[in-house]
């Protein structure tokens, strides 16, 4: 694939990006909306991909390529940590810790990597009450994941990735469980300078659920661009977001890095109509934006605010870097 074909393809989706959300906001909420389990797993990661619009699948170059494109942890050449908190709206609060082990010569860019990641995602304490309204105390609720990442090159410029994912969901005494599989693949252009993303997320099935029957996970295939204009300190992205449960979602983003170590960073992604009441007039819903900061060049930190209409806004912060010496 050429560059010119890339930035077709780029202009492409941010044109009908701009285009389609006029019709989408208006229509009616899709059927399947809400029938999946384990919602938790649509919640984008990390502070930098959030603060682009989470159109993260086609560049996928740092630790939240766990998420986003498991494909993308092979860029690195080091073993790398990443820890990540996410304030959520009302009470709920998430977060998720990864690691990333290279294998190959040291020397050169690693023939493989394997990741470990842990996420977890808190509802916060609710009032449990008979019916009669008596108070009878209190109980809560949480999601866990815990995950393993496998990603090769294939080629200098070409690599895959699979994730398996272990799900567990509580709330009160009840409990649910469920397996699912991630698969990316990354292809680099123009040495590295663009790239292109595909994933499929969540494929896989529930094993015990919170009630008497079982649902289908939120299965997801994601589509991404990258492009680094040549002679810019600029970095645009854009995915292509099909969802089972929903209708489909687009996103924009751009890292403009011309104070590093200081960054940048906006985003969009049409999702956040969704957080908008009917007869809501919020026009920021859906976009995100954020900065990151280099710390002697062993350490990044990234943080990034996402408003959110009626429910309100959602910060996120996270730190990764090298690990061990």
């Amino acid at each position: 694939m050429k560059l010119r074909t890339i930035l077709q393809v780029a202009i492409l989706i941010v044109v009908t990006t701009m285009i389609l959300p006029q019709t989408t906001f208006a229509a009616e909420i899709n059927k399947d909306a809400g029938t999946s389990a384990f919602p938790f797993l649509k919640i984008n990661v990390g502070a930098r991909a959030v603060a682009m619009g989470g159109a993260f699948t086609g560049l996928a170059d740092d630790e939240s390529s766990l998420y986003y494109n498991p494909a993308g942890i092979i860029s690195f050449e080091e073993d790398r940590y990443v820890l990540g908190y996410l304030n959520y709206f009302e009470d709920i609060q998430s977060g998720f810790v990864g690691y990333i082990k290279r294998f190959g010569d040291r020397r050169g860019p690693p023939t493989s990597c394997l990741g470990l990641q842990l996420d977890y995602l808190s509802y916060g304490d609710f009032t449990e009450t008979d019916r009669f309204g008596n108070t009878l105390g209190e109980f809560s609720g949480g999601d866990l994941l815990i995950a393993v990442t496998y990603a090769r090159r294939l080629r200098e410029e070409l690599s895959l990735g699979i994730t398996g994912k272990f799900i567990y969901e509580k709330v009160h005494d009840y409990s649910a469980t469920g397996l699912a599989l991630d698969l990316g693949l990354k292809r680099t252009f123009s040495r590295g300078r663009n790239s292109v993303g595909l994933m499929v997320q969540n494929l896989g099935t529930q094993l015990s659920a919170l009630g008497e029957e079982k649902y289908s996970l939120p299965l997801t295939l994601r589509a991404g661009v990258s492009i680094q204009p040549r002679g810019l300190p600029l970095v645009l992205t854009s995915d292509l977001i099909v969802p089972a449960d929903n209708d489909i979602d687009f996103a924009i983003g751009g890292e403009y890095f011309h104070f590093k170590p200081l960054y940048i960073r906006l985003g969009w992604n049409s999702f956040g109509s969704n957080y908008r009441a009917a007869d809501s007039e919020d026009k920021w819903a859906g976009l995100s934006f954020g900065t990151g900061f280099d710390i002697k060049e062993r350490w990044h930190l990234s943080y990034s605010y996402s408003p959110a209409a009626d429910l309100g806004g959602s910060h996120r912060i996270t730190i990764s870097g090298k690990a061990g010496r």
